[in-house]
């Protein structure tokens, strides 16, 4: 199949505004490459430190003819996604041995839940750990012992954080191991009505407690495709994953096998055997442009505009807002997964799931098919979906048919033509909207400003029963600059209380929303952000502002550039936009 036009000439713009960025970071991993296996230049002193503890392993990699396998881990028991990597070092170096390899933790990196910290102060260190992360990882990586590494990581900061410390090291391979989301519990729609409810004052905090601890109950990701999940879908969509393994679930035979299998898959890809498969070969330009076409084909997280620019940056690869809007254009939405939908991760896994999808995309053109992977060149690998037949991992063709086409559907009769993300650009600056959740007569929303500068005052007014008319609530001063860029979704409940009262509502915020919201129209990431003087700013209560997801727009109808009146704050002097006064 021909590749897509759009997908070839939107690659094609990206290699070239890539190409002294790129160009020097091959240099630099290729330069890294040659020294051959780091460990080589370790002294004795240096190898007997890292070996220490390492028991029956100690021999084989004192003679250091093994390949020897790093594992970085983002274990954490308060993270359910991430509670079932506390068995995985054990069984990784396990299987490591019977591969004729070794293996062994070589650091730990903080995992941070955003379902804990929405709406608390904490939420304001949620952005920043991505950085702490990756530097964590780097810290793990640069003791040069290992000859390919296993990432052990899944939710909202942790994957992004650990690809920019795996393109950082990029001469060194990289596997990312997933553990799989939880099984299905309350359905996604009846919590999100408790929470509703609850907003409202219907339901009692006993109501509710019960509501999201049958929701939320046991090992594994949540099920709501959300960023976690959108992160795995990334994985298998960049070639990271090996084939079918993102929504398997924790603690069965098949998730362990998978498991296993990349630990053998991982000793096969370094440098010291015939299939070298360096990290920053597998992350150029072709796997970005897959990983976006992936996230609007599933309507996937709004997170992801931010973070695939900086895993990509990591790599020498620049990407733009506008490069997602384009492949949007040409990408339909294929799945429909809560909140784009009244299904889970499971229910989509077991409709056809990512090997359905990506069978799909490339039978159309939409995909890069020569695109470098772990599991071997190109995503031919990646329509398969693995099996355990008389216990032993095999692979075979996957769905050619979606099994439910209320949750899946083929590229030819899909949701929707276009992908489930926009840019919006105007007078009030770019910025991004998912509409693949947001209902069609939504679309375009004009309202009367009402502006505040925290979520918290915004759930006062909504508790004093101020919004009694159409309104675009305005929160701003959410930006990196002012105070980390934090979730905003605890207001989701009463916008979407005020939606469903039949007022039309949106939210334009220099903040973020989190990767499970989505069916009231916000326009998010809204830059140049309030802190740095953008036009968001001087906007004030009664400014009509038009909210455009059709034609692409964000403004305001009101003259900025003349005196305005009304609660300001101090800018900020951000490096990338000169202050103004109010």
């Amino acid at each position: 199949m021909t590749l897509h036009p759009t997908i070839a000439r939107v690659t094609d713009r990206i290699r070239a505004r890539s190409e002294a960025t790129r160009s020097a970071y091959l240099a630099r991993i290729a330069a890294a490459g040659r020294a051959g296996p780091a460990r080589g230049h370790l002294v004795c002193g240096n190898q007997a430190h890292a070996y220490a503890a390492m028991g029956p392993q100690k021999a084989a990699l004192a003679e250091g003819r093994a390949p020897h396998i790093g594992i970085i881990t983002a274990y954490s028991d308060m993270l359910s996604a991430h509670q079932p990597f506390e068995d995985y070092p054990k069984l990784i170096r396990a299987a490591a041995l019977e591969a004729g390899a070794t293996a062994q933790v070589a650091g730990g990196v903080p995992a941070m839940c955003d379902g804990v910290t929405q709406g608390q102060p904490g939420m304001e260190l949620s952005l920043f750990s991505r950085d702490v992360i990756a530097l964590a990882a780097g810290v793990a990586m640069s003791h040069n012992t290992f000859d390919s590494s296993l990432y052990l990581g899944v939710c909202d900061k942790i994957v992004p954080g650990l690809i920019m410390a795996a393109a950082t090291f990029g001469h060194v391979p990289a596997i990312f191991v997933p553990a799989g989301p939880m099984v299905s519990g309350l359905p996604n729609d009846e919590k999100a009505r408790v929470r509703n409810l609850y907003a409202e004052g219907k339901a009692s905090r006993a109501e509710l407690m019960a509501a999201e601890m049958a929701s939320y109950h046991g090992p594994g990701t949540c099920t709501f495709y959300g960023t976690a999940n959108t992160n795995q879908m990334l994985m298998e969509f960049m070639g990271l994953h090996l084939p079918g393994a993102s929504f398997v679930n924790p603690g069965t035979p098949l998730r362990e096998a998978l498991t296993v299998q990349a630990v053998r898959r991982a000793a096969e890809i370094t440098a010291l055997g015939n299939d070298f498969r360096p990290a920053g070969e597998v992350l150029d330009e072709r796997a970005f442009v897959n990983g976006i076409v992936g996230l609007m084909a599933t309507g996937g997280s709004t997170n992801l505009v931010l973070h695939l620019p900086a895993m990509a940056r990591a790599a020498g690869v620049i990407i733009d807002l506008a490069d997602f809007d384009a492949l949007s254009s040409a990408v339909p939405l294929m799945a429909k997964v809560y909140p784009n939908g009244l299904a889970d991760v499971n229910h989509f896994h077991a409709a056809g799931g990512l090997q359905f999808l990506i069978g799909q995309l490339l039978d159309a053109g939409l995909l890069h098919p020569d695109a470098k992977t772990v599991a071997g060149d190109g995503l031919a690998a990646y329509r398969q979906e693995p099996k355990l037949e008389a216990g032993r991992l095999v692979w075979t063709e996957g769905p050619t048919a979606s099994l439910n086409d209320k949750i899946l559907r083929p590229a030819a009769d899909p949701f929707q033509p276009t992908g489930g993300l926009r840019q919006l650009a105007g007078n009030l600056g770019r910025g991004v909207i998912k509409v693949s959740a947001v209902a069609a007569e939504r679309h375009v929303i004009e309202a009367p400003a009402r502006v505040f500068h925290d979520q918290e005052a915004v759930k006062s007014a909504f508790k004093a029963g101020e919004f009694t008319t159409d309104t675009v609530v305005v929160v701003r001063f959410q930006g990196p600059q002012a105070n980390g860029m934090p979730e905003l979704h605890s207001l989701t409940p009463l916008l979407t209380v005020l939606q469903d009262r039949g007022l039309k509502v949106a939210l334009v915020t220099d903040g973020r929303m989190s990767g499970a919201s989505g069916k009231v129209p916000a326009a998010i990431h809204v830059s140049p952000e309030a802190a740095c003087g953008g036009p968001l700013a001087r906007v004030q209560d009664g400014d009509l502002i038009r909210l455009d997801a059709v034609a692409g727009t964000l403004t305001v109808l009101a003259d900025l550039e003349g005196p305005r009146t009304g609660p300001a704050r101090p800018f900020r002097q951000c490096p990338w936009h000169r202050a103004r006064a109010v």
